[in-house]
């Protein structure tokens, strides 16, 4: 609940939309009584179960401010850095061999008022960025337009229909929306994020399988008839929430179009519509990243995550310098960022190596992005889950082997290729393995059932031996997969198409 300025916060109401076995440490499984999408509070209780657990408190210094990170005089040989900090108004320089910065990509908040022609100089009611919104309380009886319809958008939203007098839904974008809750109750990431999907996708026409999804997405819901996003738009992005569409339903919640200008009390929308009485406009535009600690010469290096070397590396004499977070993945940023971690850490231990300077400059021209857009539009950092922590995860020598297990335990394979792609995955060998990660896999689906079975009833369910079945007769083609991705890796697969 931080009131710093420069520092991002949650609203009081935040729960993830990510799973608790999708987001997790790789070696150390949420609690499982713990529900599978969790509010902050828990989230947080995590973090700190972790920390313990690994005692990793005594080498963390809270409320430390890092002011500045430059390169140290004799950085051509030694690849140091000169770290400034300050802790209760007092500053100190520090000598590190390595830095690793990990503030991610929501920042700054983006308030582009340029782009809403009489919102600063007409405008009589409130404006403000997201990032400044704790509770719906303050908004009471209001008349509310919200701006941006994200992940933060859509939360918003419902949450002030509860209290406000109306809310109003500014979309510029085609939105797919979806349910946490998906096939038989499950989390909708532990189905659908497998190895056997991300194969689908790699083997079929990325326009077939574009196709695909907007079929199941519209399979809730005919997106089209809320005005959220039509099956021929090829630009498209999808948001989890599962109350919008009733919100829109009810008209709690009424979707309008992208606004045009503002006057005194009223929104004038693109479509020529005006809605009046307007007393607060909420503008849920994102966030931009930005190193200021960072002397310009290395910010100069790197403008997105495209300009960095497995979106990790700036192109420097000595690598002694990561960024990380800054992705978008179609699943937990935690597990990307872990892994991204792992790796580093183990080049700046010498276990790992990277490849020659020319060689690491030449692979990031090559997916280097065209062109500059809107800041807060994130495409340039969207990455797929599993092609990404994959590609890292082999770099570090931690990625299994589904060939390998099926030779030598079939079960896990089976478990591996069809099942969730959590993070244990990526403790099974290699440097860090962990001895129970073979057991976390196999007991996923009990942990993200047990905190459910409050009251127990009868269940004739024979899904478990069907699964079991449909693994085993899905064999070959587990075995064709494997070989063909190993094989034949598909170039720029990296890159998300959709989710």
């Amino acid at each position: 609940d931080c009131t710093d300025d420069r520092r991002v916060s949650v609203y009081r109401s935040v729960i993830t939309n990510t799973s608790k076995e999708m987001s997790c440490f790789s070696n150390f499984p949420f609690p499982e009584d713990f529900p599978s999408y969790l509010p902050h509070s828990l989230l947080l209780e995590y973090f700190e179960m972790y920390a313990q657990q690994f005692d990793l408190l005594r080498h963390i210094r809270f409320k430390t401010t890092v002011l500045s990170v430059r390169k140290h005089l004799d950085f051509a040989t030694s690849g140091q850095w000169e770290v400034v900090t300050e802790t209760d108004d007092v500053h100190e320089s520090h000598v590190f061999d390595a830095v690793m910065v990990c503030t991610g990509h929501y920042q700054e908040p983006y308030l582009p008022l340029d782009s809403f022609p009489g919102i600063d100089t007409r405008f009589k009611g409130r404006y403000l960025h997201s990032q400044e919104y704790k509770d719906a309380e303050a908004f009471r009886g209001k008349w509310v337009l919200v701006v941006g319809i994200g992940n933060t958008g859509g939360d918003l939203s419902v949450e002030l229909s509860r209290v406000a007098a109306k809310v109003f839904l500014s979309a510029r974008s085609n939105t797919w929306v979806i349910s946490r809750v998906s096939d038989h109750g499950f989390p909708f990431d532990m189905v659908n994020t497998t190895r056997f999907n991300h194969f689908l996708e790699w083997l079929l026409p990325s326009a077939l399988t574009r196709r695909i999804k907007f079929r199941k997405f519209n399979s809730w819901f005919n997106h089209a008839n809320y005005g959220l996003a039509s099956t021929k738009s090829s630009k498209f992005k999808v948001i989890v929430n599962e109350e919008l569409p009733f919100c829109l339903l009810s008209g709690t919640v009424v979707l309008k179009p992208s606004v045009k200008e503002f006057t005194e009390n009223s929104a004038i929308f693109e479509d020529g519509t005006t809605e009046e009485n307007i007393d607060v406009v909420l503008f849920a535009t994102g966030y931009v990243f930005t190193f200021p600690f960072l002397e310009e010469s290395v910010r100069s290096l790197f403008e997105d995550n495209r300009s960095l070397y497995k979106c990790i590396f700036p192109p420097l004499e000595k690598p002694t310098l990561a960024i990380i977070g800054l992705v978008q993945l179609t699943g937990s940023v935690m597990v990307g960022s872990e892994m991204q971690a792992r790796w580093v850490t183990g080049i700046f231990a010498g276990w790992n190596k990277l490849p020659p300077p020319s060689r690491m400059m030449a692979e990031v021209l090559k997916k280097k992005p065209p062109v500059k857009r809107n800041p807060a539009e994130r495409e340039n950092l969207k990455m797929s889950f599993i092609s990404y922590t994959d590609e890292i995860a082999a770099c570090a020598g931690v990625k299994p082997s589904v060939l390998r297990l099926l030779l030598t335990d079939p079960q896990l394979a089976l478990a591996i290729f069809f099942g969730p792609c959590t993070p244990y995955q990526y403790r099974l060998v290699g440097r860090g393995a962990w001895s129970g990660a073979r057991g976390a896999i196999l007991t996923q689906w009990q942990r993200t059932l047990k905190p459910l079975r409050t009251r127990v009833v009868d269940n004739d369910s024979k899904s478990s031996s069907s699964w079991c079945w449909m693994c085993l007769l899905a064999l070959p083609v587990t075995l064709t997969a494997g070989f063909l991705l190993s094989k034949y890796p598909r170039p720029g697969w990296g890159l998300a198409q959709g989710l």
